[in-house]
């Protein structure tokens, strides 16, 4: 947050803080790791080929980027006139995230599900600004224990999530900077999904 203080602090007007904005959007995109985000690409293209589902989870802004792109990947194989992916996201039932949250708390609200419905090859997207929130670390340990493949999308230092998954697309910003780095992993949504869909189309 620091960062847009002083974007904002230096700003004239509105205007020229929106392009100071867009600006710093930009070096992010640009400073991404392009080989990390093959390697993520390079999964859910084999989890395709074995059948095996692909899970989102994430809390509050990240919750609504892991249904996102659920979504946009679930499509990707209609939109390619493909076999497509299975994918589930974690976030969506709120009866369900309500109840595992009061009956045996939050922390478990991802792995709870997990239990019935994950398998031996399967994917974990575990999605957090920080890499620390509770329930996604005890989401990537089940998914790992069970024999499964984890992705991270992180912000900040990367938190714990950067040295627990197998693939790890980290958004390297200042700690709070939660917009900048929710606009790249968004970005990183239809990023690979557009390839996805170019790339099976061929």
């Amino acid at each position: 947050m620091q960062h847009l203080r002083e974007m904002y602090s230096s700003s004239k007007n509105a205007s020229e803080y929106f392009r100071s904005y867009f600006s710093h959007i930009s070096d992010l995109l640009m400073d991404l790791d392009t080989g990390a985000i093959n390697s993520v690409i390079e999964c859910f293209l084999k989890a395709r080929e074995e059948r095996k589902t692909i899970f989102f989870a994430g809390n509050g802004g990240s919750a609504a980027t892991a249904s996102h792109f659920a979504q946009d990947l679930g499509e990707v194989g209609r939109k390619a006139g493909k076999r497509g992916f299975k994918t589930l996201s974690l976030t969506e039932n709120v009866s369900l995230l309500s109840a595992v949250g009061n009956d045996y708390g939050f922390e478990q609200v991802f792995t709870v599900p997990l239990v019935e419905l994950f398998n031996a090859g399967d994917v974990l997207v575990a999605i957090s600004a920080s890499g620390n929130s509770p329930n996604v670390i005890k989401a990537i340990e089940f998914a790992r224990d069970a024999g499964g493949e984890t992705v991270g999308l992180v912000g900040f230092d990367g938190g714990r999530m950067k040295d627990m998954c197998d693939h790890v697309i980290h958004v390297r910003t200042d700690v709070g900077s939660y917009g900048p780095v929710e606009d790249v992993h968004m970005a990183m949504d239809h990023l690979i999904t557009s390839y996805l869909i170019l790339r099976l189309s061929e």
